[in-house]
């Protein structure tokens, strides 16, 4: 079984696949400092929970965008489960041109993402993933990585307002708003930030494909994914797991290509 885990500023999300298939997705908070032990703490409880075991791990995979954290990983891979792990940086992308200024600057769930949404669309492309930041990479028809662009995200834009306000309240669930014209400051801040990401979505959206100069199929993936999409007018699919199927996709590429050399 392949361990594939995506290493986020707010959420660690691992999953495990068998014979590509899915067969469990786990979520953790991404608590810098966290120690490898703390990790087998988790990881033993949710395995044990869905009735696997680490023996049957063969293969581990890591995205990550929080470098203390993915250390801790590491270090759990060689102490408990006594694997060697594949890292995903800018030579990960395999086959996909990287067509920025600087390849590795690009956050590694980024790259995960474009090449699970061309391995399965391969057109071009818009992949949008609401984490902590949202995230926009362009794709094009040829498979090219072309860039995007990054905007803050959902929670951190409604942690800022009210962190700099002095009356408005913290609000800590999101829902699809009734109505624009709210009647309540709880409602009328859900309303502004979702109605609001959904207008900064469509724009960007909007605007990337004018560039492009075609029509980009407009993926979503993330954790605001299902809810914005029912309030944007641009978005054609959400992809749920869209990053560990990237994993997936990029582990088993480069143990074929490894067969393939030997």
């Amino acid at each position: 079984m392949l361990l594939a885990v995506d290493i986020g500023n707010t959420n660690t999300v691992t999953g495990l696949f068998d014979r590509g298939r899915l067969c469990g997705k786990w979520r953790m908070r991404s608590q810098r400092g966290m120690t490898c032990d703390e990790i087998h703490l988790f990881c033993s409880n949710v395995f044990s929970g869905s009735g696997f075991a680490y023996k049957d791990v063969t293969g581990v995979i890591i995205s990550c965008v929080v470098p203390s954290i993915g250390v801790s990983f590491e270090e759990f891979c060689r102490k408990y489960l006594c694997r060697s792990f594949l890292r995903v940086d800018e030579t990960s992308a395999l086959n996909m041109q990287l067509l920025v200024d600087n390849p590795h600057s690009i956050g590694a769930d980024r790259i995960v993402n474009a090449v699970a949404a061309f391995s399965k669309y391969r057109s071009s492309l818009i992949v949008i993933d609401f984490g902590t930041a949202t995230t926009f990479d362009v794709i094009s028809k040829d498979g090219a990585y072309l860039g995007g662009s990054i905007s803050p995200g959902i929670r951190i834009a409604a942690e800022a307002l009210y962190r700099r306000t002095s009356q408005l309240p913290e609000i800590r669930e999101f829902r699809l708003p009734d109505r624009a014209i709210a009647k309540n400051t709880s409602d009328a801040m859900n309303a502004g930030i979702i109605y609001g990401y959904a207008g900064l979505v469509d724009g960007i959206v909007r605007r990337t494909a004018r560039e492009m100069e075609t029509s980009p199929k407009v993926i979503a993936t993330g954790g605001f994914a299902s809810l914005i999409s029912g309030v944007a007018e641009t978005i054609d699919s959400v992809e749920p797991d869209l990053t560990l199927e990237g994993l997936r996709i990029i582990h088993e590429k480069r143990e074929n290509n490894k067969a393939a050399s030997a």
